[in-house]
């Protein structure tokens, strides 16, 4: 299966991208592609593309990668949406449906609170004592 998409050229963090025509199991390495239909340099933005050699790959069942995709379609070379290149992230999602739990747990946790705050006073004062004692008196027992 062919797939148009980017063969990247061009110095350390200075990149330069052609666009090509390749086997998709194959990685266009070394200048081993079917055809070159245009370059793109994403520091200056420039973009240099053979749009009649597009359309024919394309009508001949040539697959766009994603950014080849969106770069035709900000080109008018094909017609369509583009497409998401990011993945939404799973933490988003997961966050979403737990504050939808929080109000249903706010109103439970009212109504308890208010009979506990009354009890845990007194137990805190009683356990104060006993604890001060106990460890007086077993020493005095043993000796």
């Amino acid at each position: 299966m062919l797939i148009i998409r980017l063969f990247r050229t061009g110095k350390k963090n200075q990149p330069f991208y052609k666009i090509v025509v390749t086997e998709k199991s194959k990685p266009p390495r070394a200048g081993r592609f079917v055809e070159e239909l245009g370059f793109y340099n994403p520091l200056t933005k420039e973009k240099g593309l053979k749009k009649e050699r597009i359309q024919y790959w394309i009508s001949v069942g040539a697959k766009t990668s994603e950014t080849i995709h969106n770069l035709l379609i900000s080109e008018k070379v094909i017609e369509g949406k583009k497409i998401p290149l990011h993945k939404k992230s799973k933490k988003k999602s997961e966050e979403q449906p737990q504050p939808k739990e929080e109000p249903k747990e706010e109103p439970k946790e009212e109504p308890k609170e208010e009979p506990k705050e009354e009890p845990k006073e007194e137990p805190k004062e009683e356990p104060k004592e006993e604890p001060k004692e106990e460890p007086k008196e077993e020493p005095k027992e043993e000796p």
